[in-house]
């Protein structure tokens, strides 16, 4: 039989045919659920969490840096009439909004939703782990961080599973949960302790998020305010009753409950020593009478720093204190346009202060007054005046007076401890003929020039500066922090650690018991207790402990055995 001839390929005639060369892999395509996947991984990863974490902390720099318009608009209008050029470009990008700007609730908004993927997987990883019983018994147990042997002796020496029992039952004692592995020649137990470690780290993040939460829920349903009370006025929780507020995103007047409050007295205990100079206050208390609802008894209330008031699911707090003196303005028309008590500016350590009268109501013409106000007025050799005392032993008012246009009847907002003299007239000042104004308990009352009208002093009293606030979540933003600082020490603290214990029979009866340890990450506590552990089993198989046997020796003959 004969074989077929293979026929032979046909060439082309012309040019020699090119080598085809081989196509690059075509790479699959993500598509838009394949996007998304994958930027919920990358959102979800402890490093853009961590990432976002620091720059939260970076966007809330130009919050305390740059008046807010929450807590000062006139501020905020004043900077940006100073700054004409970079002003309106910081107003576009929210610099004086910070922590009402799109750009920082959507960093805050990413944080929270960064935090929940990062903890959902990882407890429900974990809650696996401790329901998964402790990987087999290595081969090589003295491959480990930890190793030791033990030897029992025949006289004492039970079966091996009877000492792996007995190993087990002391593993249980120290807090470690044991898996028996009786079958086979070679009966071992695998023990494990340490979960607490990761349950505090997940507690540390859930508390985290929990911080946030309360954070975000404060700012969306609290609110603050000030108000200045002399002795003897009354504060009503209303809207119209604060000098300044700050209300929340979300805040609701209707939320406001109407109690009142009344500064019946306000003392100050100083402690005095030879020089006056270095009089410091002790101790400040404001006694009040508190009222919870219009229909409500009174009660006396004291009020101490830091020792808030609780009242009306709000807490008042004593911030400031000084002076205010009484002042009745007549016009030159005979008319009384002003007749009330005039806060103090912030006092100085003497308790002097400054002082700023309005009277838009006086005419012929406005008229304004401001100088300083001294509580025990005296003068030094070169007849300057300064206080002698911060308790009122010689209540002394110098003041300057001015007449023309205030300003205040075309509506903007005024600093009440500010007078803008640049537009009005002196009456009187040091380098006027006049002079400048002194009141004082021998001299109470003064003429203005030019028939301008009269100012008289006419008492004293104090004031008290409260803080009010109202925060919905505080209480679980403190609970909270507590939970992540006991999550931290846990996680800090606790170690996880894995124990092997073999056990293995010799022909002439006795039984040779091996262990290994192995921490998850560095555990500087490891060496110790490893000690621990054999000094216990030693004392639970009664063995003297004194066998100074070779590891790769004991391990040889467990083998041969």
């Amino acid at each position: 039989m004969t074989e077929k001839a293979t026929p032979k390929p046909k060439l082309s005639k012309g040019k020699p045919a090119k080598a085809k060369l081989p196509t690059e892999p075509e790479l699959p395509r993500l598509g838009f659920l394949g996007m998304l996947r994958w930027a919920w991984t990358q959102l979800t990863s402890m490093r853009t969490a961590l990432f976002l974490l620091l720059l939260l902390a970076v966007a809330a720099v130009p919050g305390s840096t740059f008046p807010q318009r929450i807590q000062n608009p006139a501020a905020v209008t004043q900077y940006i009439k100073d700054n004409p050029v970079t002003g309106p470009v910081m107003d576009w990008f929210k610099l004086f909004d910070v922590f009402s700007s799109p750009w920082f609730s959507a960093i805050y908004v990413l944080l929270f939703v960064s935090l929940i993927g990062c903890v959902l997987p990882r407890a429900k990883q974990h809650y696996k782990a401790m329901r998964t019983p402790p990987p087999r018994t290595p081969r090589r147990l003295s491959r480990l961080a930890e190793y030791g042997t033990l030897q029992v002796s025949a006289a004492r020496a039970a079966s091996a599973d009877q000492t792996i029992e007995q190993a087990a039952a002391v593993l249980k004692r120290r807090g470690y949960r044991v898996d028996l592995r009786l079958t086979g020649d070679r009966p071992s137990v695998g023990a494990e302790r340490g979960f607490l470690k990761e349950v505090g780290n997940l507690l540390f993040h859930v508390s985290l998020i929990g911080v946030l939460v309360g954070v975000a829920l404060g700012g969306l349903f609290g609110y603050s305010g000030q108000r200045v009370l002399v002795t003897g006025d009354s504060f009503v929780n209303t809207l119209i009753g604060y000098d300044s507020f700050s209300p929340g995103t979300n805040f609701n007047s209707d939320w406001l409950q109407p109690y009142s409050l009344t500064l019946d007295e306000f003392k100050i205990e100083f402690d005095r020593n030879a020089n006056a100079k270095k009089v410091q206050p002790l101790d400040f208390s404001a006694k009040l009478t508190v009222k919870d609802s219009p229909d409500a008894a009174p009660v006396q209330k004291e009020l101490k720093v830091n020792e808030p008031l609780s009242i009306g699911g709000t807490d008042v707090y004593l911030l400031g204190n000084g002076y205010a003196p009484h002042f009745t303005v007549k016009d030159g028309n005979g008319k009384v346009a002003f007749s009330d008590w005039v806060i103090g500016g912030v006092p100085d350590p003497a308790y002097s202060s400054r002082l700023v009268i309005k009277v838009p109501d006086a005419g012929p013409d406005q008229l304004g007054f401001q100088g300083i106000f001294l509580p025990t007025g005296a003068k030094d050799a070169s007849g300057l005046d300064y206080s002698l005392d911060p308790d009122p032993g010689n209540p002394t008012v110098l003041l300057n007076s001015y007449y023309g246009n205030l300003g205040l009847d075309g509506g903007k907002p005024q600093n009440v401890f500010l007078l803008d003299v640049s537009k009005l007239t002196p009456l009187n000042e040091r380098n006027l003929p006049a002079g400048g104004i002194t009141l004082d308990s021998k001299k109470p009352s003064y003429k203005l020039p030019n028939g301008k009208g009269t100012i008289t002093f006419d008492g004293l009293t104090r004031y008290a500066g409260l803080e009010i606030r109202h925060n919905p979540a505080q209480v679980y933003v403190l609970i909270f922090a507590g939970t992540a600082l006991l999550g931290l020490v846990g996680s800090l603290f606790l170690s996880r650690r894995r124990i092997w214990v073999r056990a293995g029979e010799h022909p002439d009866g006795r039984v040779l018991l091996e262990y290994g340890l192995l921490a998850r990450g560095e555990d500087y506590r490891l060496n110790r207790e490893a000690s621990l552990l054999r000094e216990q089993l030693a004392k639970a198989l009664e063995v003297a402990d004194n066998q100074k046997s070779d590891p790769k020796e004991t391990d040889t003959k467990v083998k041969e055995s």
